[in-house]
């Protein structure tokens, strides 16, 4: 990418902001210009069923301003149809329009029982994820659309993890959490079909293996500044990647003329990298899915040759 994105005068919604790729999303894309209205459960006075009071969606709104943005904190529960409703009508009433609207909710991780048949699995807590993971993105599209169409050239990001190639062969070790990471695949190809006539894109990007907060501090005890230590733990985590790297390819998308082209796309971080030339912050290229694909045939396959 020969210059930097331009998003001056465009609206964006991040839903699900607080932290991690939806962080970075929104304050990349601050940088690049844009009014970006963040949304997540957790502030500085009431922390969400997640159970991480160190991140904040007042404190990601700060940073979208710091950036060169201009970022505006609303507390929502995408669950609650109400909550988000009045938001796009604060959307609509401040602004008159929405450009880009950002699907990055989840906040399941912690419901999650790993390699658990689905007989034995807590079915309460399967079926909030697939609330949390599916329902929470029907919700807030239902109420944004109607104002990401209003103005020809809106973009609808669906946020998953895996792409429509992986998923597809590749079962997620757990069915409540297979079906509401490949539901944002579907929900991109479905809701980009009904955009296209009105002149609007749908993609669903896939970071990679994302350095989130959680995954630094609690799973592998590291930071983003030694993060390569990480290595001697997993030594697939050679190709990880911070959540700035998606969050950049997503900015550059989300200021290209020529993004209907990708209407209905799956695409990963390491796909917007090859095509707007986007590196992470080191200046590397990490391609997750390409080097997980390259494992399946050969497990000697080295995660350094993919970054």
């Amino acid at each position: 990418m020969t210059s930097r994105p331009s998003l001056t005068g465009r609206i964006a919604l991040v839903a699900g902001a607080t932290r991690g790729a939806g962080r970075a999303i929104a304050v990349e894309l601050g940088r690049a210009g844009a009014t970006v209205y963040v949304t997540g459960r957790t502030t500085r006075t009431r922390v969400s069923e997640v159970g991480r009071a160190t991140e904040t969606i007042e404190e990601t709104a700060e940073l979208v301003t710091a950036a060169g943005g201009t970022g505006i904190a609303v507390p929502t529960d995408h669950l609650v149809a109400d909550q988000v409703r009045d938001l796009l009508a604060r959307v609509d009433r401040e602004h008159g329009r929405l450009d880009i609207l950002v699907n990055d909710l989840w906040g399941g991780d912690h419901l999650l029982s790993w390699d658990t048949p689905v007989w034995e699995h807590d079915l309460q807590a399967g079926l909030r994820q697939l609330r949390l993971g599916v329902e929470a993105h029907l919700v807030t599209s239902h109420y944004a659309l109607p104002l990401l169409i209003r103005h020809p050239g809106g973009l609808l990001v669906e946020v998953t993890d895996g792409t429509a190639e992986y998923n597809a062969d590749h079962y997620r070790e757990n069915v409540y959490y297979d079906l509401a990471k490949c539901a944002p695949i579907r929900l991109a190809y479905g809701i980009g079909s009904e955009l296209a006539r009105h002149g609007a894109t749908a993609v669903c990007v896939s970071p990679g293996w994302l350095r989130s907060e959680a995954m630094l501090d609690t799973h592998f005890k590291v930071t983003e500044e030694n993060w390569r230590e990480g290595i001697e733990q997993d030594a697939g985590f050679a190709v990880s990647e911070s959540p700035t790297y998606v969050a950049r390819g997503l900015a550059a998308l989300a200021a290209d003329p020529r993004k209907a082209r990708f209407n209905r796309a799956s695409l990963s971080s390491g796909d917007l990298a090859g095509e707007y030339g986007v590196t992470d912050t080191d200046g590397s290229q990490p391609d997750c899915w390409r080097y997980l694909l390259a494992a399946d045939k050969d497990p000697t396959t080295d995660p350094e040759d993919y970054r």
